[in-house]
């Protein structure tokens, strides 16, 4: 057994690269082989959201905090509030972040697949965000 104690490992500032706006990034966990679950903290201040993305065998949301919003490619944009889950299927094109006026945290669980856990694409433009 092993024990990952709270705050034994440092937070990151979400890259420009791949988030728009203030992102706190918090590891939780990261699953020694032949395991291959991954979970992070994310926080999100308002406006604040991902890029495009996609997960090569999906992704598990859990918000804990706040107001967020996450859409998938084509679709509406959805509300999330805390105790809301959301599944991200593998493939499939999405973003999630804050609402303009309210910071949202969430747990995010992907699995890596050959060593990879997430494919970043295009940043979600003012225009997609606000829609």
């Amino acid at each position: 057994m092993e024990i990952k104690r709270s705050g034994s490992r440092p937070s990151a500032k979400g890259p420009s690269e791949t988030f728009t706006g203030s992102v706190r990034i918090d590891p939780l966990f990261d699953s020694p082989e032949p395991a291959r679950a991954l979970g992070v903290l994310v926080t999100f201040d308002p406006g604040a959201r991902t890029a495009w993305h996609t997960h090569p065998l999906g992704q598990t949301l859990i918000v804990t905090s706040g107001c967020g919003w996450t859409q998938c490619w084509g679709e509406p944009k959805e509300e999330i509030r805390p105790g809301d889950v959301v599944w991200c299927p593998p493939g499939k094109k999405h973003w999630h972040g804050a609402t303009e006026t309210t910071a949202m945290s969430h747990i995010a669980i992907v699995e890596k697949l050959h060593g990879k856990a997430v494919d970043w694409m295009e940043k979600v433009t003012h225009e997609q965000y606000r829609a």
